[in-house]
């Protein structure tokens, strides 16, 4: 498939029909897919961080919850019911040692996420987080399935 949208940090993309959504360096950030079955409409969103707490809300992207709340919203705009999506996840990885004030982010994004999804009444597929490695998310919004790539073990469709 040629038609592959990059979906940057902080960054959401849609598309319906056919594409690929494919995003690259998911470490603690998480990747959500969200998608629509019927319409075979899909949005590929890549958070940093668990909560947007940012005066001025200027990239709710960057941010679970309101990442997942806008991407909903703009995927209802096109035409998706809420009670058809669906979401996979990827990411949320422990990528260093840490006992600051931020401890583990990788965690803090899956758990924002996990709550979120259900705050919006979105169904959690499929999900494969955690660990201490980064990777790729590409997802096909016409069938609906989610490749993983990373360093070191087998591609993961989920």
């Amino acid at each position: 498939m040629d038609d592959k949208l990059k979906i940057g940090i902080a960054d959401m993309k849609m598309a319906q029909g056919t594409g690929m959504l494919v995003t690259y360096a998911l470490g603690s950030c998480i990747g959500i897919c969200l998608q629509d079955p019927k319409l075979k409409l899909g949005a590929l969103i890549h958070i940093m961080l668990p909560l947007n707490m940012e005066p001025g809300r200027k990239n709710p992207m960057k941010y679970a919850d309101t990442g997942i709340r806008e991407t909903v919203k703009q995927l209802e705009a096109k035409g998706a019911s809420r009670a058809r999506l669906t979401a996979k996840i990827a990411g949320g990885a422990k990528m260093f040692e840490s006992s600051g004030a931020l401890g583990n982010i990788g965690q803090r994004n899956i758990d924002s996420v996990h709550m979120n999804l259900k705050k919006e009444g979105i169904r959690l597929l499929k999900e494969d987080v955690g660990g201490s490695v980064a990777r790729t998310l590409l997802f096909d919004v016409n069938t609906g399935l989610a490749c993983i790539r990373c360093y070191g073990r087998p591609e993961l469709i989920i």
